[in-house]
């Protein structure tokens, strides 16, 4: 089996027959269906689909056969895009002071589980350099304060085109991007950030939930939209905590989960697996294609 893959993401209006003439025409066209996940949400009469294909099947242009499909996608009125994995994504990483979602990323990348290059690391922190040098990636170090964040963006929208950036992860990065900046980038922006959002925003958030007596943590990786923290949630997780808890272990335990909710939102996104739909997502499961 090929490790080059296509992947096709569909969507439209539930009906009748969308699996079936889809399939053939991937079976008349003498593609290999590697894999076929669908799923329908009766609620708003919606149908998804992602169709993974063996590569080494196609025998003619992309080109050519984003317009055979396209007259298929046009007769059933679907929704689409086309990913091919021999095309790796350029990811930039935005930071700020802390390191443990920089960290986990690089690592992850570095032993091959995220599909992408990863050209360039932004930080408002000199300080977090060696985590950069540490796996060879070229640091751009960028002072922002609340006076000159604005122009500063124009830099990092200067960068991110000059490094063709596919996908933009902020790795706790503790900066609120504009409207314009988001426009840009609309369903490439990753973000995470701790589920005590809203009741507590803001610094030290661990401290404030020790003070409240949480009983459950966790972690959000979503979409950014200009609705701050409110767009679409790509994955989540939560530990339950206790009385016994300190601030410190209520940290420590956020920064894993934080660390692991980013990081597989990323995955998801570099294997093409969301279909973004209003402000909710559709994140088909890993299977062996």
């Amino acid at each position: 089996m090929s490790d080059y893959k296509i992947t096709f993401l569909i969507q439209c209006h539930d009906s009748k027959g969308i699996i079936s003439k889809v399939t053939t025409f991937f079976y008349e066209e003498g593609f290999n269906i590697l894999s076929c996940q669908q799923f329908t949400d009766n609620i708003q009469e919606a149908y998804f689909m992602r169709v993974s294909l063996d590569a080494k099947d196609l025998t003619y242009s992309r080109e050519e056969l984003k317009s055979r499909f396209a007259k298929v996608a046009h007769s059933l009125s679907l929704k689409w895009r086309v990913h091919f994995t021999e095309d790796k994504e350029n990811v930039v990483v935005l930071a700020s002071k802390t390191t443990h979602c920089l960290f986990d990323i690089l690592e992850k990348h570095g032993e091959g589980k995220l599909h992408c290059h990863i050209p360039l690391i932004i930080a408002n922190h000199e300080s977090i350099k060696y985590v950069a040098d540490q796996f060879g990636i070229p640091f751009h170090y960028l002072p922002i304060t609340g006076e000159n964040w604005r122009e500063r963006q124009g830099v990092i929208l200067k960068l991110l085109v000059e490094h063709h950036v596919d996908l933009i992860v902020m790795a706790r990065f503790m900066r609120i991007l504009s409207s314009d900046f988001i426009n840009h980038y609309q369903e490439k922006i990753i973000n995470i950030h701790h589920a005590f959002l809203p009741a507590f925003q803001g610094a030290n958030p661990y401290k404030r939930a020790y003070e409240r007596g949480v009983k459950m943590i966790g972690a959000t990786a979503h979409y950014a939209t200009d609705d701050l923290d409110e767009g679409p949630i790509i994955e989540q997780d939560v530990e339950r905590v206790s009385h016994a808890s300190t601030p410190s272990s209520l940290a420590q335990i956020g920064s894993d989960i934080e660390r692991k909710v980013l990081s597989k939102a990323v995955k998801y996104h570099l294997d093409h697996r969301i279909i973004v739909t209003g402000n909710r997502t559709i994140v088909f499961p890993e299977t062996e294609d």
